[in-house]
């Protein structure tokens, strides 16, 4: 799929679609995205009237809705009613295979859609799912309950590289790392987004205001890496000589690489 610039977040921030009242002050936190929630945020009793209080709503520029998964009660009517929401795009959570991303372009056509990874079967299957995504999210929470791994960084090796390949692969954006469950640490939130920036992620899914600034700090490259980027991307053409180090052309991508994650950073607030 071509990839949206609408979907390009680095912060996206969660709400409630219960809550109206919140939409708009996520979009004032600091976030660059606001996300809609349909699916964990909502109990099964209140699905069906939280979906009508969104489509009643007036929403945020750049509004993603997550949507209830498919195979659940709620997911066709889900679909149906993001029609004409002018909405940014919609949240696939547990996307497997490309024919849960088929089922939502039959309705919605040309839609943006990030596929939230978050099992077994969605990693197993996620180069698959990419080629037919706007973009992927690592749900990493479900993915550990799914497989019964622990969240050490050292047991989600496998799954994380495996989704940013994919990403790759498929052309897409960087993918989305999934959301630290404290807010009330903002080093642990900063960690975890600079380990997700270095394995290849491109933002960060964040459920409350406070993580908002650590995870743009996260993914912000380090000024020492920023200066020595803009030496590298000033060295010229053809095999040089730069700090004792010798660049070329695969060294010279890696210094524009960092120079546009601290713009897009910039850009983000950070």
């Amino acid at each position: 799929m071509t990839s949206s610039p609408s979907i390009g977040f680095l912060a996206p921030l969660f709400v409630p679609a219960t809550r109206p009242d919140r939409y708009f002050k996520a979009a004032g936190s600091g976030a660059d995205g606001v996300i809609i929630d349909l699916e964990d945020a909502v109990a099964a009793n209140e699905k069906d009237a939280a979906r009508a209080t969104l489509v009643a709503a007036s929403l945020p520029p750049n509004s993603i809705v997550r949507v209830n998964a498919f195979g659940t009660r709620w997911h066709e009517a889900d679909i149906v009613a993001m029609k004409g929401l002018g909405i940014a795009g919609i949240m696939l959570p547990k996307a497997e295979t490309a024919g849960h991303l088929e089922s939502v372009r039959a309705v919605l056509g040309d839609l943006p859609v990030i596929s939230l990874i978050e099992s077994a079967h969605g990693v197993a299957g996620v180069r698959e799912v990419a080629r037919h995504s706007d973009r992927l999210a690592f749900g990493y929470i479900d993915f550990s309950a799914d497989v019964g791994c622990s969240m050490d960084h050292d047991a989600l090796l496998m799954a994380r590289s495996e989704i940013v390949l994919a990403s790759r692969l498929a052309q897409l954006p960087s993918p989305l790392e999934g959301v630290t469950p404290s807010f009330d640490d903002p080093a642990l939130v900063e960690d975890d987004a600079r380990y997700a920036a270095m394995m290849g992620f491109g933002g960060k899914l964040c459920i409350h205001p406070k993580q908002i600034a650590p995870t743009l700090k996260g993914f912000r490259p380090s000024q020492k890496d920023i200066e020595w980027a803009i030496r590298i991307s000033n060295s010229g053409d053809g095999a040089v000589s730069v700090d004792g180090m010798m660049v070329d052309a695969p060294v010279r991508l890696r210094a524009q690489r960092i120079l546009a994650a601290a713009k897009a950073s910039d850009a983000a607030g950070g």
